[in-house]
């Protein structure tokens, strides 16, 4: 039978790397990348039997960069690419090990992920297919935040009615933790979208964000929670472009405070 390697990444990640590492088990090799933890993460890895790498936390602290030199690192060419905060469940363990065997040609799966708020499963957002499970050889992760790998081979989408065979993302984030990530979450949100700025996006994609994740994805189904997490969408994008009309606004030649400052400072004089 192929063999797989799971592959997680890691900096300060005890709060769910016990569940994390024990649901993937059933995989051929545990491999951990630190990023120089300072907490149990470490002791927990080792508890587990992962192989674990320290990489120092450089010039490249996006998961992402962690992620590639995973993949290379690993034992095995079919890899799991797991977060320390997230949980294979058996069914997909099988259900990998299943498809490689039957076919073992090069390919990638799109696996869908249960996310969580204020406690309820948000099924408004579901199934936010994710990019995990696919053949090393030839695999690069790009080092930009939320990139996808590249791979060889087809992309699988596994059916978004099989919820036994979903990640389970355990963040179970607060609201206050939401906003905290916000800010630096945005500020690599506006590098990337700055080229393909324009004025009238600020108008218009917030609200069409809110109406989209509260309306048409059913986000009104989930209550409280789900009206607070369709604002925390549209705030996160007003957010990300006003920070691109901020650096546009400090680039004109002229400020309303640089002039008030020269006035103030030619009546100071006479």
């Amino acid at each position: 039978m192929p063999k797989i390697s799971a592959i997680v990444h890691t900096y300060n990640a005890e709060q769910h790397l016990d569940r994390c590492l024990e649901a993937l088990s059933r995989f051929d090799e545990i491999l951990v990348i630190d990023m120089e933890s300072t907490d149990r993460t470490l002791e927990i890895a080792r508890k587990h039997g992962a192989r674990v790498i320290v990489k120092e936390r450089g010039e490249h602290r996006i998961p992402e960069a962690y992620r590639d030199f995973g993949l290379q690192a690993a034992a095995h060419d079919w890899v799991v690419v797991v977060d320390a905060d997230e949980i294979v469940p058996p069914a997909l363990a099988d259900f990998l090990y299943h498809e490689i065997e039957k076919d073992p040609s090069p390919r990638a799966y799109l696996i869908p992920i249960k996310n969580y708020f204020m406690g309820k499963w948000m099924r408004c957002y579901y199934p936010d297919y994710i990019l995990r499970f696919f053949n090393r050889v030839g695999a690069h992760w790009p080092y930009e935040i939320h990139s996808r790998p590249t791979h060889k081979g087809p992309v699988i989408t596994i059916p978004k009615t099989h919820t036994d065979l979903a990640f389970l993302h355990l963040a179970n984030e607060d609201v206050r933790t939401t906003i905290a990530k916000m800010n630096s979450y945005t500020d690599r949100e506006a590098k990337r979208r700055a080229p393909r700025y324009r004025r009238w996006r600020i108008f218009l994609e917030p609200p069409f964000r809110f109406f989209s994740s509260y309306v048409l994805k059913g986000g009104f189904r989930e209550g409280m929670p789900g009206f607070i997490h369709a604002f925390h969408d549209a705030a996160y994008r007003f957010y990300a472009l006003s920070k691109i009309e901020e650096t546009r606004q400090a680039a004109l030649p002229s400020h309303d405070i640089d002039r008030d400052v020269a006035a103030a400072s030619t009546t100071q004089k006479n």
